[in-house]
């Protein structure tokens, strides 16, 4: 009997975590959490509880902190605006997305960008494996 329990845990935990891909795949448009749901073979509601119980964030968290992170990456390496940056990551509100950012990060975007590029003048930014933890920490990223 436990290891039935197992198995089906197992494989709740793969069906979410499929469905956690497909979030993270979706962040330009706007997945819903029906469609998430359906591809965990869930429904809206235990797949909200069980995405919240087995990743530690909700499924509107995770976006947030998912597009967020994307918005970061634009706004460090590419020279696009950053109504442009909001809308390339899924975020119709300019006013929205700038809250959200300066909540996540502690800068507006302006000010993260300004702060990136006085540390790093150059247009490329080299890849976080080769930046030291303490830059990584202070803008943000976190190390797992």
């Amino acid at each position: 009997m436990r290891e039935a329990r197992l198995i089906l845990e197992h494989d709740l935990y793969v069906r979410l975590c499929r469905s956690r891909d497909y979030l993270a795949a979706s962040l330009e448009g706007k997945p819903h959490l029906e469609d998430a749901a359906r591809v965990a073979f869930l429904s809206p509601y235990h797949f909200h509880r069980l995405f919240a119980r087995a990743f530690g964030e909700t499924p509107h968290s995770f976006l947030t902190r998912m597009r967020i992170e994307r918005a970061r990456q634009l706004l460090a390496a590419e020279h696009l605006p950053v109504t442009d940056v909001c809308l390339a990551v899924g975020y119709e509100s300019l006013g929205s997305f700038s809250t959200l950012f300066r909540a996540q990060t502690g800068r507006t975007p302006m000010e993260f960008r300004r702060e990136v590029r006085r540390v790093f003048p150059s247009a490329l930014i080299p890849p976080a494996g080769f930046m030291p933890t303490c830059l990584l920490l202070r803008f943000g990223y976190r190390i797992h």
